[in-house]
């Protein structure tokens, strides 16, 4: 029987695949179930971004927390703590009797999912290989786009057989079901693990090393993945503006009835799923084959947001429901390619502080996330019509490509040559490379 189990590596990445899924399930849930509330509660349009967007708030500050607590306390109890949260939060949206009570629960849901990623990318960095930190990085992002795509339908399904607010209960207490899982099977070091192998130890990365930091080490490490976080922002202006507006735009440019339009935004998610898991081969198939890191993460990130935005011009010019959901299915594709190389990439520059660099990260890039909704729903109120939004996206993707040249994760983040070999694994030290300091 234990021969038939998963290897345990596999185990973990399984239980992180969950999470992403339900994450992502538990966040944009309420981009389906808008349209029934939305006359229910008497909401407007720049409401709904206000509500859309108040997840973000607390997210990102706690991008940056979760990251530096995930590193310090371990990647186990930063996700026991954050499943706690977005759980209630998730259940307690059911129970919304209005706009200021659906901001609340949504700032709530974003203080117990601010850590996640970052505390998984943690997890990774322990648990995963180098030539594998792409793949990792795409199949679990690839689940979150799955729940992007499940959640359309599962939640209709709710609200057709029930009222919106059961399925918000519903998730929640599947929310409640991960937490416990993960309590029993995940351990902070592999070696701990009851079903690790010798042969699954001995291909991982040897146990992080975390000395005191030097007075000023966050500072530079912000600055350092700055670039970084730049190129990050770009990609979730485009994600966020589809995961939250997609339906609706749907059902007001195109007159579809919320079923089509859950079918339609649903086909648009399935390409994020495809994208994800093709970015992070890629990625590390590059990787591989050349060796070369800034081919296998900035030059392919800067080929996928141009795609991107090429994707985009056709849905401005072509007004046709078929046409709109190929084009913005293509750019979500291309889009979700970068999640491989640019989740990879904290882990290429930080192998020891991997959980406080991608908080860094997705903290900046996540900016986006409370911008760009707000746009959207600002501009769709003022000119009716969705254009200048795709446009201003069109432009958004010409920045990320510009600024994907100066990321440069072949250079590891060091704080002195002294303390380089303990500070950062020793699959990422190159004595060819220029050290921090010499940066």
């Amino acid at each position: 029987m234990k021969r038939l189990l998963p290897k345990a590596t596999t185990m973990v990445l399984a239980t992180l695949c969950l999470m992403y899924f339900i994450t992502y399930v538990d966040r944009v849930n309420i981009s389906t179930a808008a349209g029934q509330f939305k006359s229910e509660l008497g909401l407007t349009n720049t409401q709904l971004g206000l509500i859309f967007s108040a997840f973000a708030y607390p997210y990102v500050m706690f991008q940056f927390i979760g990251g530096w607590v995930s590193d310090r306390f371990g990647a186990r109890r930063t996700l026991i703590a954050c499943a706690t949260v977005w759980a209630a939060a998730t259940a307690l949206t059911g129970f919304a009797g209005g706009f200021l009570s659906l901001i609340a629960a949504r700032l709530l849901l974003g203080l117990g999912e601010g850590a996640t990623f970052p505390a998984s990318t943690s997890a990774m960095a322990a648990w995963v290989t180098k030539d594998k930190r792409g793949m990792a990085q795409g199949i679990t992002h690839s689940c979150a786009r799955l729940g992007n795509a499940i959640a359309p339908m599962l939640v209709l399904a709710l609200m057709t057989a029930f009222k919106w607010r059961f399925s918000f209960y519903l998730l929640g207490a599947l929310s409640a079901g991960w937490l416990m899982l993960w309590y029993f099977t995940y351990t902070e070091r592999p070696a701990d693990h009851p079903r690790i192998t010798r042969g699954e130890l001995a291909a991982l990365p040897p146990p992080k090393v975390r000395l005191a930091d030097a007075p000023g080490t966050w500072m530079r490490l912000y600055r350092r993945m700055a670039p970084v976080s730049a190129v990050y922002f770009c990609y979730n202006w485009i994600l966020w503006l589809m995961l939250d507006w997609m339906p609706l735009y749907f059902m007001h440019s195109f007159h579809l009835n919320i079923k089509k339009a859950v079918v339609f935004t649903s086909g648009v998610f399935i390409a994020g799923v495809v994208g994800d898991l093709a970015g992070g081969l890629v990625s590390d198939r590059l990787l591989r084959k050349s060796g070369n890191v800034r081919l296998a993460r900035s030059y392919l990130v800067a080929c996928c947001m141009a795609l991107t935005g090429l994707s985009l011009i056709p849905v401005v010019l072509l007004h046709d429901p078929m046409y709109s959901l190929i084009f913005l299915a293509a750019a979500m594709f291309f889009n979700e390619m970068n999640i491989g190389p640019m989740w990879a990439i904290p882990m290429d520059i930080a192998y020891d502080r991997a959980g406080t660099a991608s908080g860094i990260m997705s903290g900046n890039g996540f900016v986006a996330a409370i911008a760009s909704p707000v746009v959207a729903g600002y501009v769709v109120d003022r000119l009716g019509n969705w254009n200048v939004t795709f446009m201003l996206s069109i432009g958004v993707m010409v920045c990320g490509i510009a600024l994907s040249f100066v990321m440069k994760p072949e250079r590891p983040f060091v704080e002195s040559r002294q303390a380089s070999d303990a500070r950062i694994g020793p699959d990422l030290l190159d004595s060819s490379m220029p050290l921090a300091d010499e940066q």
